[in-house]
């Protein structure tokens, strides 16, 4: 595992590992195929499909792309964006292969505990990753319902993170593990939920705009009231906050 910190320390990072849906590999209720092939990013219900996180921010006025990667056999792409007015903020989002969703949970994990840590250089500029990021979120299955995970994601360097988990029963789940890494859940799930990017885009509004963790909560529950045509207090009970 990386530990590697020397970056700007004037930047500000959002880390988004996003583990594609994947009929074959996940215990999920199956969906189309063509959005369901973890192996495929393009076509993928949480990264190229419309609600996708690629698609999804690629469009937002508040994000501007700058950089698709390939990467590796297991994070099949990346994409790097900044903020448009607040240009010290970026966002990195990982699109990782659907079978390896039990690595993206644990790199998430060891993210919000600062026992891996990274860095990539954009435009003359070193920016911070995983655990240099400020923000961690997770997308996709709620892979501990189906797997345990026996390794220590205990903190390690008395940092407290923010954290976006949007999965399926994520508080539930998470809960054990999370408390460990002393991360701060501004926003985690109480119930059955479709992990899009609309809910993450809007709660990233808020949070760059420096609002409560209730504020924050109140924008994702708005969006998932919008686009899933479920009421507000639906969307509220289901998008929760903190512990």
């Amino acid at each position: 595992m990386k530990n590697v910190d020397t970056f700007d320390k004037n930047t500000k990072t959002i880390h988004v590992l996003v583990a594609l849906c994947d009929n074959k590999y996940q215990g999920i209720v199956p969906v189309s195929e063509k959005i369901g092939n973890g192996q495929d990013p393009d076509q993928n219900l949480y990264w190229g499909a419309g609600y996708g996180v690629r698609t999804y921010f690629k469009k937002s006025k508040e994000w501007k792309l700058l950089k698709t990667e390939k990467k590796d056999s297991i994070r099949m792409e990346r994409l790097i964006f900044q903020h448009t007015s607040k240009k010290n903020h970026y966002l990195v989002a990982d699109a990782y292969d659907g079978q390896y969703i039990k690595n993206c949970t644990k790199d998430f994990l060891y993210s919000s505990s600062g026992q891996m840590k990274d860095i990539l250089s954009i435009n003359n500029t070193k920016i911070g990753l995983y655990g240099n990021a400020k923000l961690v979120s997770y997308i996709g299955h709620d892979g501990l319902m189906d797997f345990q995970l026996s390794e220590s994601f205990k903190n390690t360097d008395k940092q407290t993170r923010d954290c976006i988990i949007l999965a399926c029963y994520s508080k539930r789940f998470f809960s054990p593990l999370l408390q460990e890494t002393k991360a701060n859940p501004l926003v985690w799930t109480s119930h059955l939920m479709a992990p899009e990017a609309y809910i993450l885009h809007d709660a990233l509004t808020g949070y760059l705009n420096n609002e409560s963790g209730e504020q924050i909560r109140s924008r994702a529950a708005l969006a998932y009231s919008k686009y899933q045509k479920c009421s507000v207090k639906a969307a509220r009970n289901l998008l929760i906050t903190g512990w």
